[in-house]
């Protein structure tokens, strides 16, 4: 039995939620007055190690991937001792998430529901490609920006002061431009489901068009929002932070563009976590000099 638990546990995909922490510090980075770290820590460890892995088993439940995903280039057979991990991480993320706070157990809870009705059959959001991608982009974006924040202890006032919430927009404009990135070495098996994801509409020139826009969108935003709260510092440290993103980007587009081949998942994990580092270590580093 505990063979067979074993063998499921990699499709959480643990490892793979951390490169959602960018939107975490994002979020703390933003604050303005008092907040609490010990409840942060909460908060990374419930979002992180819990409510995510959570959702990315759910999804594999229902997707049951033969080819790579994200975090696993050989996935095992998905199995129902998956659901039973499932069950026990979205448990154990709201009674953590009680632990910290009401409003921060609810906004889990409701999290987590949405990231079930991407997946399961009945309803399916990943099957309608601009539906799903709005959704993705909100809740993984400002819903979780703000959601971060009610954890680690802001008030309201922090919470809906007018730059605050233009930050959290960001978030959801960094997640639009790059959600179909993720997608985009999945056209095959995404199809074979009937999945019309965003990325397999636009193609693969499209997606990296569509990526570039929305990313170039985000940093417009972000800097326009900074120099808003006089904090022109922070769009430097943005700036530099995100230099090799920005080269690693314009690298496997211009290679994807010229040969398809390059649009895999090999890169695409590359992507990932070279952008999940430098855009974390930015806004440590901003929080930090704070």
């Amino acid at each position: 039995m505990l063979t067979a638990y074993r063998k499921a546990l990699p499709l959480l995909r643990i490892p793979f939620s951390l490169y959602l922490m960018p939107v975490f510090w994002f979020g703390l980075s933003a604050l303005r007055g008092p907040w609490s770290g010990v409840r942060a820590a909460g908060v990374f460890v419930v979002l992180h190690l819990l409510a995510y892995p959570a959702s990315n088993g759910y999804n594999s439940y229902y997707d049951k991937d033969e080819d790579s995903i994200g975090g696993l280039k050989t996935p095992p057979k998905v199995t129902p001792e998956l659901l039973h991990l499932v069950r026990l991480f979205d448990l154990l993320a709201v009674v953590g998430a009680a632990l910290i706070s009401a409003t921060f157990a609810a906004l889990v809870v409701v999290y987590l529901l949405v990231s079930k009705a991407y997946s399961y059959d009945g309803i399916r959001l990943k099957k309608y490609p601009l539906l799903s991608t709005a959704v993705v982009v909100v809740f993984q974006g400002a819903f979780t920006f703000l959601m971060t924040q009610v954890g680690a202890g802001a008030l309201p006032a922090q919470l809906f002061e007018k730059t605050n919430l233009l930050l959290a927009v960001v978030s959801t404009l960094f997640l639009c431009g790059s959600y179909p990135l993720t997608q985009v070495y999945q056209h095959a098996e995404d199809g074979r489901r009937g999945d019309r994801t965003l990325s397999l509409r636009l193609g693969i020139r499209g997606t990296f068009v569509f990526a570039a826009v929305g990313l170039l969108a985000g940093a417009g935003a972000l800097a326009f929002t900074y120099w808003l709260r006089g904090e022109p510092r922070n769009i430097l440290v943005f700036l530099v932070a995100t230099g090799p993103v920005v080269a690693l980007f314009g690298r496997w587009a211009w290679l994807s563009w010229h040969d398809a081949a390059h649009a895999n998942f090999t890169w695409t994990m590359r992507m990932n976590q070279v952008s999940s580092l430098c855009l974390s270590a930015a806004f440590i580093a901003i929080l930090l000099w704070r």
